[in-house]
């Protein structure tokens, strides 16, 4: 053997020890679904009605705060409000009270001039709207209306708000 095919030989050789053995093979191809269902869903969120500090109760106290509704798109929904925690409170009577059991009337409505009040009672007093896929924002008007007022403190109700879709 020659020198020259000696190395052609050993080059060849090399060459098919770095060359992969799957570029010669055959290939097969198969697919398979890829999947999700969606149910219809909302979810809600609400920022704290703030009525601030206060002295004597003689004029409207009128504030205003959000509730964020997300629901899948085309979803039908209502947002009912309670009459809150405090001892004796209904939707007509809302009530906020202090650590010795006095209490503040406010009130919350669905409109800016505060004359529909936001209950509990779907298709009757509650909020209503269909779902788009995002956050869409609702407005609740509060108002503590004048009233002979109570021991200075700090005056707190939680209210629940509800959705049904």
């Amino acid at each position: 053997m020659t020198t020259r095919f000696r190395k052609g030989l050993s080059l060849a050789l090399f060459a098919s020890l770095l060359t992969p053995t799957w570029l010669g093979a055959a290939t097969k191809t198969t697919t398979f679904a890829v999947r999700l269902t969606l149910t219809a869903d909302c979810n809600i969120a609400a920022s704290d009605l703030d009525f601030g500090s206060q002295g004597v109760l003689a004029a409207n106290v009128d504030q205003t705060s959000t509730l964020s509704v997300t629901c899948s798109t085309s979803a039908p929904y209502q947002v009912g409000l309670d009459g809150g925690n405090a001892a004796g409170s209904t939707i007509a009577n809302r009530l906020m009270t202090n650590a010795g059991a006095a209490t503040v009337q406010y009130q919350i409505y669905r409109d800016s001039n505060r004359t529909q009040v936001w209950g509990n009672t779907p298709g009757t007093d509650t909020v209503g709207g269909t779902g788009s896929g995002a956050a869409q924002t609702l407005t609740m008007y509060g108002r503590v209306p004048p009233q002979t007022t109570p021991a200075a403190g700090t005056y707190t109700t939680t209210v629940t708000a509800t959705i049904n879709f």
